[in-house]
């Protein structure tokens, strides 16, 4: 690991700037990601500013019904605030799903949002990576490929991003606020992961030297009948190798609202907006959401390896938007 300076910073403009004071300089919060890249050689930066101080701990319900989410939040204060689990159980889900206790405890909102990929030719320096060294390859093409994308990917990167939370977070609009020396700024999750194309280095939205502070979500009713499912490959910790966050609102039959993404299955998590649009005004039954799920997965390219996703997040798709659709049913005949 190479050295580095520390600097603790207290407030958001003090960040700023000794992060302006270091060419090489990272954010750091929880760590989790970051010091474990630092460890295996992928980060080397300079100067780490520590931002968990920063007053961006609160979980607030803005004015209008939605919410407004620190970015120094912990993962296991997101799962467990109340007005999380009432109105977007998805998200809550999601989280719990996400990881070990120990690193709920520790890992941040923001910083959740800018994990890096866990393919194993982006961590091992010693072999090639388009996201490490522009231009000398993805050898997960011809290589262990087993677990990444089906959707988005290129021939220059086909590596999935890991995050169970921005996955319920692309489900209901969430928008990521940032600070920068020249004022505030947000972009639309469904913005802030770039696609890989040709430039997979070029992971984010953010402006250079940029802050996450805060993440918000708009009031969605949907969102209080939601679920996530993910599927990994042990019971225990792991990362997903498909995962489903839906919500469904369901009236007489008949699908008036819905939201679907997926993760592990795309270098960013995956709006199911194809899917959506095919769901939405018609009937609430498990052969229309294959036909919608098949509708979003015709453009899966997979590789000869991981083919299996296309059927796993379809299969994913039908069970969790019946259990939702069920539900929604025995609720209507309950109010009667």
């Amino acid at each position: 690991m190479r050295e580095f300076d520390y600097r603790r910073a207290s407030d958001v403009p003090g960040a700023l700037a000794l992060l302006g004071t270091e060419p090489e300089a990272r954010y750091l919060g929880g760590g989790t990601n970051l010091v474990d890249l630092m460890k295996s050689g992928v980060e080397r930066p300079a100067l780490l500013v520590d931002v968990r101080e920063l007053p961006l701990e609160r979980i607030e319900v803005a004015d209008d019904g939605g919410l407004r989410i620190g970015a120094t939040v912990t993962n296991s204060d997101l799962a467990a605030h109340p007005e999380v689990r009432r109105r977007y159980p998805a998200l809550a889900q999601a989280v719990l799903a996400g990881a070990s206790g120990q690193l709920r405890n520790m890992a941040t909102v923001g910083g959740n949002l800018l994990q890096r990929t866990r393919c194993a030719y982006f961590t091992d320096v010693s072999k090639a990576c388009n996201r490490r060294v522009p231009g000398s390859g993805c050898p997960a093409v011809t290589g262990e490929h087993r677990n990444h994308a089906i959707l988005g990917a290129s021939a220059h990167c086909v590596a999935v991003h890991p995050s169970d939370m921005g996955v319920a977070l692309a489900a209901f609009d969430a928008v990521v606020h940032y600070a920068t020396a020249d004022g505030p700024g947000a972009v639309p999750l469904a913005e802030f992961h770039l696609p890989v194309g040709d430039t997979p280095h070029r992971e984010t939205a953010l402006p250079p030297g940029a802050l996450i502070t805060g993440v918000t979500l708009p009031p969605a009713p949907v969102a209080a009948a939601s679920r996530y499912r993910k599927v990994r490959e042990r019971a225990s910790y792991a990362f997903a190798i498909g995962s489903v966050a839906a919500a469904l609102d369901v009236r007489d039959g008949v699908i008036h609202d819905v939201r679907l993404a997926f993760g592990a299955v795309a270098s960013r998590p995956w709006r199911a907006q194809a899917a959506e649009r095919a769901l939405l005004g018609g009937p609430a039954t498990a052969e229309a959401f294959g036909a919608a799920a098949d509708a979003e997965l015709a453009a899966a390219e997979p590789l000869p390896d991981n083919g299996y996703k296309v059927t796993l997040i379809r299969n994913l798709v039908v069970a969790v938007l019946t259990e939702l659709a069920e539900e929604s049913r025995r609720t209507e005949e309950a109010t009667r």
